[in-house]
């Protein structure tokens, strides 16, 4: 199978196309008490339904797939210092080695390569530390003392950290709620969203209806949060995000295809480990690796039926992923119903479940 090409699409679309007015009171700031009593809008017909994501389960059917992100968020933030008191956040995007980090940096000023640090450890000990470099967006920081490393410093004086358009700090009700009930392999700066619907019942529930299930890991990176600066998509830079496709997943998967069930994606995360390694080789099979896969209306999906998904920032690459995989005019109208309808939005709002465009 060659890998999934881009056609000429019948309109030219830019940044403007996929923003959208949000009222403010609109984005969650709290999970509900409960993970499964979010709201579930079924996009999957001609007219959008108002239903409860307890329904999931009986909106699939026996046979089908759900693909799930096992990724486990990590306590990334950290907190810093310049030598002349200025504060500093530094959030982890991944290690590079246990005392070399590429970061994202919140300061007054950007730090310059070459800028001290003095990062807050355990009982607020000081950890001496440099930016040695940048890599457009973000910052090379290496620990300059030789009895610490990130990992340790993530443990013992990191912070969740919760989303930017979440107005408050990472309390600790966040540590449960803003990780997945399967949550397994560390690494990620950010919760697969999606999957934070789920509880023991619902899950459950989908195996009472002989609905299977399957996972891979992609460790969202602090990049998902980045904004599309260029009016021409086309020149955006993805960030790269590491994944694991296992040979039990492919297996699975074509099982699925065998028997005539759906592919049903847990997230955007889960579209992007399918699809990216589609793209890296050629065809579906097992593989780690990284992928910047960037997708945007006229993709040609390789793996994914159906998708159940949080609703997404405006102007956001995850935006245009959504209205690739149900076109973009069906997209538009879903949030403008979403909103009428005083739906929560984004990391502890509602979800969606989108059908597969045949355009």
């Amino acid at each position: 199978m060659p890998p999934p090409t881009l056609p000429p699409e019948s309109r030219h679309f830019s940044l403007s196309d996929f923003d959208y007015a949000l009222p403010p009171e609109l984005i969650a700031q709290f999970p509900l008490p409960e993970r499964s009593a979010s709201r579930l809008l079924d996009g999957r017909g001609d007219a959008p339904i108002d239903r409860s994501f307890r329904d999931l389960p009986s909106l699939l059917a026996p046979g089908d797939l759900l693909v799930f992100n096992d990724t486990r968020v990590l306590n990334a933030r950290l907190r810093a210092a310049k030598a002349s008191g200025g504060a500093v956040e530094i959030l982890v995007e991944r290690l590079l080695s246990p005392t070399l980090a590429l970061t994202q940096l919140r300061a007054s000023h950007a730090p310059k390569p070459g800028t001290r640090l003095t990062i807050v450890g355990r009982a607020d000990s000081p950890v001496p530390a440099e930016v040695t470099g940048r890599d457009d967006r973000f910052f090379v920081v290496q620990l300059l003392d030789g009895n610490a490393n990130f990992e340790t410093l993530m443990r013992e004086a990191g912070e969740l950290p919760l989303p930017p358009y979440m107005q408050r700090a990472a309390g600790e009700g966040d540590t449960e709620r803003y990780q997945t009930v399967y949550a397994k392999n560390e690494g990620a700066v950010a919760a697969p969203t999606a999957g934070l619907h789920f509880d023991e019942a619902t899950l459950a529930a989908c195996r009472e209806r002989d609905i299977a299930m399957t996972h891979v890991t992609l460790h969202v990176g602090a990049g998902t949060f980045l904004p599309v600066k260029s009016e021409n998509i086309a020149e955006h830079r993805m960030h790269r995000e590491r994944y694991v496709l296992s040979q039990q997943t492919v297996d699975a998967i074509n099982a699925c295809r065998a028997r005539n069930g759906r592919v049903v994606a847990v997230g955007t995360t889960s579209v992007r480990t399918l699809e990216g390694a589609v793209r890296a080789c050629g065809e579906l099979r097992a593989h780690e690796g990284e992928t910047d896969i960037f997708i945007t209306p006229g993709y040609q999906f390789q793996v994914v039926d159906l998708l159940l998904t949080n609703f997404h920032l405006p102007k956001s690459t995850l935006l245009m992923l959504v209205s690739a995989f149900s076109g973009y005019e069906r997209i538009r109208a879903l949030y403008a119903h979403a909103i009428a309808q005083r739906y929560r939005f984004f990391s502890y709002g509602d979800a969606m479940l989108l059908a597969r465009s045949s355009l």
